[in-house]
């Protein structure tokens, strides 16, 4: 009888563990945000979140001290060289939609649909197979690689007084983030079934 039970159970696990509803891939990427060039005062940083089963990356940035306003702010993709160089304007032009102008502090968070034209400077969906998905697909190799960076101008420095470079956050923080994260989806799965 025992042994009925113990099969019975192992085989509603398995049928659970497949009948679960499968959790998104979500990738983060951070990056301290410091002067690009001389002169340039401004310091911040940028958290980017790739959930890669909705097709969306979040972008964060927080920042304060530029010497004056902003006036655009973008992702640039992607740089000959990881941490260095220039690049290209990948995102929407001439900025993020809804990115605070005039400003020498402030913060910016929106979600941007990966797959949508709107989210890209056409001239970078042109470069990649034409496609929305193709210029995706550029964006999160440069992000993989270190050659794409978050930038923001401001009116002494148009062309860019503050960026960084996102990058995953080494293995130790990462874990503590991916830990996290199963956490709070066990949390909500439990939220669900109560």
């Amino acid at each position: 009888m025992a042994r009925k039970t113990t099969k019975a159970l192992l085989a509603c696990a398995i049928a659970w563990a497949f009948a679960a509803p499968a959790e998104a891939v979500t990738i983060l990427y951070t990056a301290a945000l410091g002067p690009e060039a001389p002169g340039a005062t401004g310091t911040g940083s940028t958290t980017l979140t790739l959930d890669t089963d909705v097709n969306t990356l979040r972008v964060e940035a927080v920042w304060s001290g530029l010497s004056a306003g902003t006036t655009v702010a973008h992702l640039h993709c992607c740089t000959a060289a990881p941490g260095t160089g220039l690049a290209g304007v990948a995102t929407t032009v001439p900025t993020f939609p809804g990115f605070p102008t005039g400003v020498t502090s402030g913060n910016y968070d929106m979600t941007f649909d990966l797959l949508a034209g709107a989210t890209w400077n056409p001239a970078f969906i042109a470069a990649n197979g034409g496609t929305a998905a193709g210029a995706a697909a550029a964006l999160i190799a440069g992000l993989n690689a270190g050659t794409a960076y978050l930038n923001i101008h401001s009116s002494s420095f148009p062309g860019g007084e503050i960026r960084g470079f996102p990058v995953i956050p080494e293995p130790a923080t990462a874990a503590l983030v991916l830990l996290g994260l199963a956490a709070l989806g066990a949390a909500r799965g439990r939220a669900r079934t109560g």
